[in-house]
């Protein structure tokens, strides 16, 4: 406003007057100034001086009339015991107003300052309006309190600024009271409130918004739509535009005169002004030309009449200034605009005195003061322009009629208003009040793409979306001011818009549908301005003065939007869960050992060997064992050996035929079936363990809910979140036992639900927090995702609308009737159950079908078996070749060695029939005889060996050998000596089976060959060496092992 560019001027000027000596030297020689030091006799030290307190008070008035009123009041007052106290009296130094304020600032400085004045009351100038704030600034710089008269701006209500400003006059935001009396007393509920973007506009609008929604009424008066404009105004047609949109009817405008008949002019053009229109205009508005017939507006009472307020004003701050004579630390008010080094503390307490005095019975009414020292309980008269025919001009004019009054009422100790209905003539000259608003019957609808409740498909033509439920619904880039036409066509189906056809339908209105501009649904977010504001469908709904209608949604009702839209009942209940992906169990290749636990398997295999090893023992000592009992032959069973125990605990554990190696005594067969029935019970355990592992395998969740501790306490490798700026985004922000979460989610949520699905699906995420609708739609359609936990945060989604709209109650009703009748259900079965049982389900209550990853540990311990026996026959093969070349060694040496003893044997047999000759002879038998001996051939063949007397040898017989006389060559007759073992017998030692080699060599009697006469035959030849590898020193022992002990030795 202008008055504050007069303000800088009024704080140049008191710089000047602080600054000016010879001012200060003047004013110390004033005559006034002389009176009012004898005066005061409280200022000196003299004892013969009065002991009356005298208070100066200031006056500055707009003419002498008003001066004249002041000094008789302040003498009336000094006379009156009841407002003054007989030590004190009041006295008055008053100036007329300049209308120019900074020569208002230095007559303040010049002529009231310098008296001492403890307060000044101001009125106001012929011309112009910012002498009374220079006076403010001036009186308040050094805490004099001052009371205006006149002054109404709501600018005097800033402490900050007019720190010792009341006033008998309220400022015209006050009015905002009146007109909420007067809508409670009409009825309306529903507003447009139109006002000029200045400080008493904005004033005006705050204090009727706080006092609307604060009555003791059941239903609060809603503020539909918000006109502000600048002033100064050349044309206002656009904003009526916006006007006739809403469905109020009832316009509070604030304007100045000059804005008031441009907004009357051009409502009257485009018909705003007849019937069903209401009209509730502040006292200035009230005063234009243009007003049109049945509006109505306020006047203050007494506004004009300054004796009146002068005197409620002296009487107030005699009552205060009484109040400050009780307070023993009185101090003097400054007497010199230079000086700024301290502060009146006395002027603070005078100003809290003032502003808590209450004058009752007032020229003016109940004067009192709020805490901004405003005065409250004002009355006003409630005025209706009313239309008549001027018999001078002939012309049809307007004039005001009080309808009604608005005041103190002393019985009740309240404000009163008293309103004559019957007299009001309504705009459109007619006595029927209005309804206050009007229904459209087509609206503009706004959605969001939100399976399954709306899908989207992008069109090119219009054409392409008509009928079987779909609806065109284009997209709008709102970034775009001046482009009006859709971004992007698309065509919607779905949940939502199957309600929205049915419900149009049912209640009877047409509509445009559109997509949300930013495809959010809505949250309170800070703009770059500071300013907090609804973003998404709900600030479509709420910020925009042309936006839509309705929202028709997936919608969650929640308290933050309750309180700018306006909800219907709920179409669908649900709440809030998690998403994930299923959490198989992963069949390891040990899977088949799920059933028992680490310790039971251990424990039977350890029992299979302990078993084993107890029949194998009670078999074995038993008397009716296989090592006791003989067959009827002679020949015995094959006994039960470890080995075969085993295999026989073995084969009952896995129920396997067991074909030999059973046990024979009555004690083993006990354990036996002992043993049986324990691999029974194993078995049936195991197989049952097994269908529940294997079999019925399911699908696991890893979380358990909300409280899950994974999601209590996050993990760096474990990430979820919701969606930004959501419902559920408010309903952690709101929950203090969720912060914790709130916080770590804030930094991953996703700008919509479909993003956050996929990086479920793809493992970037690892749950998803959201409506339980959309979740368990997904859920169904994928049969990896699996929703976690029960439901919480429970609500509803419901259709959007704005505050006050009287499509609510409709809306409301509608939904209930669909519950009723069925068609809710019908819009569930069609697409989100789609029809069709929940296919996952049905998967997961049938037997699972086993596949290679359940069994693949069976099949790798059958390969495993495989190779191990391939394994084992490699060895055993191996061995068997060791041993055969073993064997054959072994044999090779068994027969070196037999022919080796062979020819021994021959030896010792050829020298002993040798002996027996001799004895013969020297037994002196010299008759031929024969001496019959059994020689063993090579070849095991026997026979007789004759000896003569003649001294012949004779063989008689098959293989005898006869002896003629004469000597025989017996060397000859002997067969040679075996040739020595080929060269394929090894040298190397023999194994250890072969027999040891006989002791220190003896007289080998092969080396003596005795001849038939006695005599020593040296030309035998020696008999054959041991064959190689033959240990000679060991073979005696070794033949004694292999043979039995040597026959005597024939050496003599």
């Amino acid at each position: 406003m202008g008055w504050l560019v007069g303000a800088m001027g009024v704080l140049a000027a008191l710089a000047v007057v602080h600054s000016s000596s010879s001012y200060r030297s003047s004013s110390s020689s004033s005559s006034s100034s002389l009176t009012y030091q004898s005066s005061s006799s409280y200022t000196s030290d003299s004892p013969s001086a009065p002991t009356t307190r005298v208070f100066n008070i200031g006056g500055i008035l707009s003419d002498t009339l008003s001066d004249n009123h002041f000094k008789a009041t302040i003498a009336k007052i000094n006379n009156d015991t009841e407002f003054m106290s007989p030590n004190a009296s009041l006295d008055d130094v008053t100036m007329i107003m300049d209308s120019n304020p900074i020569r208002t600032a230095l007559e303040v400085c010049k002529r009231l300052v310098t008296q001492s004045v403890y307060a000044v009351i101001v009125s106001h100038p012929t011309i112009g309006e910012l002498s009374p704030a220079a006076v403010s600034y001036t009186s308040g710089f050094y805490h004099i309190p001052v009371i205006g008269i006149s002054s109404r701006d709501s600018a005097f209500s800033d402490k900050n600024i007019h720190v010792s400003f009341l006033r008998t006059v309220p400022p015209y935001s006050h009015q905002a009271d009146v007109w909420v009396e007067l809508l409670k007393r009409f009825q309306y509920t529903r507003v447009v409130f139109i006002h000029s973007s200045d400080t008493d506009g904005r004033a005006l609008l705050g204090r009727f918004q706080n006092n609307a929604q604060n009555h003791e009424d059941d239903k609060d008066i809603k503020v539909d739509t918000v006109i502000e404009y600048e002033p100064g105004l050349n044309s206002f047609v656009s904003e009526l535009k916006i006007m006739n949109e809403s469905s109020a009817r009832v316009f509070l405008l604030y304007a100045n005169l000059h804005d008031a008949q441009i907004i009357f002019h051009d409502a009257m053009y485009m018909n705003m002004t007849g019937r069903g229109y209401v009209w509730i205009v502040t006292e200035q508005a009230l005063s234009a030309r243009s007003v049109p017939i049945g509006a109505i507006g306020l006047r203050l009472v007494n506004a004009s009449d300054e004796d009146k307020h002068i005197t409620d004003s002296l009487y107030i701050l005699a009552l205060a200034l009484k109040k400050l004579l009780k307070e023993k630390d009185v101090t003097a008010p400054p007497q010199d605009c230079s000086n700024t080094g301290s502060t009146w503390e006395t002027g603070k307490k005078l100003f809290q005195y003032i502003r808590e005095q209450v004058l009752k019975k007032g020229l003016t009414g109940k004067v009192a003061f709020d805490d901004n020292g405003d005065r409250i309980n004002a009355e006003y008269d409630v005025v209706n322009i009313h239309g008549f025919v001027d018999p001078v001009i002939h012309r049809n004019s307007t004039k005001e009629m009080v309808v009604g009054h608005l005041g103190y009422n002393t019985t009740r100790e309240n404000m009163l208003l008293d309103i004559n209905e019957v007299a009001i003539v309504w705009p459109g000259n007619t006595t029927v009040k209005p309804t206050g608003f009007m229904i459209p019957t087509h609206l503009y609808v706004l959605t969001i793409e939100e399976k399954p409740f709306v899908y989207t498909q992008k069109i090119d033509s219009p054409a392409e979306c008509l009928g079987d439920g779909r609806v065109l619904c284009p997209w709008y880039n709102t970034t775009d001011k001046n482009n009006t036409q859709p971004t992007h066509q698309y065509c919607c189906t779905g949940y939502c818009i199957d309600l929205l056809i049915h419900l149009s339908a049912t209640i009877n209105f047409t509509y445009d549908l559109a997509l949300s501009p930013d495809g959010e649904f809505g949250a309170l977010n800070k703009s770059d301005k500071g300013k907090k504001g609804w973003t998404g469908l709900i600030g479509e709904l709420v910020n925009q003065p042309d936006g839509k209608d309705m929202i028709v949604a997936p919608l969650t009702i929640n308290p933050e939007r309750a309180q700018v839209i306006e909800f219907s009942k709920p179409f669908k209940y649900q709440g809030i869960t998690i998403l994930e992906k299923k959490q198989p169990r992963y069949s390891t290749l040990v899977s088949f050992l799920q059933p028992f636990r680490e310790t039971l398997w251990i424990l039977v295999m350890v029992s299979v060997h302990v078993v084993a090893l107890v029949l194998y023992l009670l078999d074995r000592f038993s008397p009716f064992g296989r090592y006791k009992l003989a067959n009827t032959d002679g020949t015995e069973e094959d006994a039960l050996n470890l080995s075969s125990a085993i295999w026989f605990a073995w084969g009952v554990l896995l129920n396997s035929g067991i074909g030999e190696g059973t046990p024979r005594s009555f004690s083993a067969r006990v354990l036996g079936m002992v043993w049986a029935g324990f691999a029974m019970i194993i078995v049936a355990s195991y197989t049952a363990n097994l269908a529940a592992f294997l079999v019925l395998d399911r699908p696991q969740t890893s979380l358990t809910g909300i409280n899950d501790a994974r999601l209590r306490n996050p993990m760096e490798n474990f990430t979820y979140a919701t969606v930004r700026g959501s419902s559920v985004d408010m309903y952690f922000r709101r929950q203090v036992e969720l912060s914790n979460m709130y916080r770590t989610m804030e930094g991953n949520n996703y700008a919509t639900a479909e993003q956050a699905i996929t990086a479920v699906k793809e493992g970037k995420l690892k749950a998803f927090i959201w409506d339980s609708s959309r979740l368990e739609y997904e859920a169904a359609q994928d049969c990896e995702l699996v929703t976690a936990g029960e439901l919480f945060g429970r609500s509803g989604y419901g259709i959007g609308l704005k505050k006050n709209s009287p499509w609510a109650d409709k809306v409301t009703l509608a939904i209930l009737g669909f519950h009723e009748s069925g068609f809710m259900e019908e819009l569930d079965n069609k697409w989100i159950l789609q029809n069709q049982e929940d296919k996952c389900d049905v998967d997961d209550k049938a037997p699972a079908t086993l596949g290679l990853k359940n069994m693949a540990g069976v099949f790798i311990l059958v390969a495993a078996g495989i190779v191990g026996g391939i394994g084992l026959i490699i060895i055993e093969i191996i061995y068997k070749k060791h041993q055969i070349r073993k064997q054959k060694k072994l044999e090779i040496a068994r027969h070196a060695a037999d022919k080796w003893r062979g020819m021994v044997e021959k030896r010792k047999t050829l020298r002993a029939s040798l002996v027996t000759q001799r004895r013969i002879k020297a037994n002196g038998v010299n008759e031929p005889s024969t001496i019959s001996f059994s020689v063993e051939g090579e070849a095991g063949s026997a026979g007789s060996v004759g000896v003569m007397a003649g001294g012949g040898v004779g063989v008689l017989g098959s293989g005898s050998i006869g002896a003629s006389s004469g000597a025989t060559n017996l060397a000859a007759m002997l067969p040679p000596p075996p040739s020595p073992p080929s060269s394929s017998i090894p040298t190397s030692g023999l194994p250890p089976d072969v027999p040891p080699a006989p002791p220190a060599p003896r007289r080998d009697l092969r080396q003596r060959h005795v001849t038939l006469s006695g005599t020593v035959d040296v030309g035998l030849p020696p008999p054959p060496p041991p064959p190689p590898g033959v240990d000679t020193m060991r073979l005696p022992t070794s033949y004694k092992n292999l043979f039995g002990p040597d026959p005597p030795d024939l050496v003599v």
